[in-house]
């Protein structure tokens, strides 16, 4: 039933940062609903992790509606905009600007809807391991108003904040449910692991070169 719907009318709202449209959806059985749709780009977002210190790389910025909301500053992993680029291509860029951070290999998990209900946002996530030595550059953001800080946290904090419902960025929390499951090696008792190794979820993951 869901793919006989259809957009019959849209009508432009809004043309700025972003783009915002009213349509018209045809429903099975006559009936036409008025919807929203956000048209904001699609993006990438990496979880950058060093298995020999045990430890991964988040960062903070003010976000508008989060201080809106009268809450506590988030912890996210490395995002931003694909503007025309190639999702890993974007994300090296992104991981330099933001954190300093020269990223090697990539391991995609997934291509996901955040807000599929009114945006057309599309968010590829990929996991990444680090060392020290790629930490090269101060980050904080390309640009004066991002005010990005750069976080680095335990692997045991960052299961602890995924399990207890801290971590509250939708895109880091899946991340970081994504390591636990591919890598649980990284939490063995005798402390760090190969990042290859992964729990066998319908094939080892894939590492890719940016």
């Amino acid at each position: 039933m869901t793919g006989e719907a259809r957009i019959v009318g849209r009508t432009r709202v809004y043309d700025g940062w972003y783009r915002l449209d009213r349509l018209a959806l045809a429903l099975p059985g006559g009936v036409v609903a008025e919807r929203h749709l956000l048209d904001n780009g699609s993006a990438v977002a990496v979880l950058p992790y060093d298995p020999e210190r045990r430890v991964c790389l988040l960062v903070s910025q003010p976000r508008a509606p989060v201080i809106d909301a009268g809450a506590p500053p988030l912890l996210e992993v490395i995002a931003g905009g694909l503007d025309g680029a190639g999702a890993a291509e974007r994300i090296v860029e992104e991981a330099w600007e933001e954190a300093g951070l020269r990223l090697g290999m990539l391991e995609p998990v997934c291509n996901i809807w955040p807000m599929c209900p009114v945006s057309t946002e599309r968010v590829q996530l990929y996991l990444a391991p680090y060392s020290a030595a790629q930490r090269e550059g101060p980050g904080g953001g390309s640009e004066p108003d991002e005010l990005i800080e750069v976080h680095e946290i335990g692997l045991d904090a960052l299961r602890e904040q995924a399990l207890n419902g801290a971590l509250v960025d939708a895109k880091t929390l899946i991340l970081a449910q994504a390591l636990l499951l591919r890598h649980p090696g990284l939490w063995q008792a005798d402390g760090a692991a190969d990042p290859s190794s992964a729990l066998q979820l319908g094939g080892t993951p894939r590492m890719t070169a940016p």
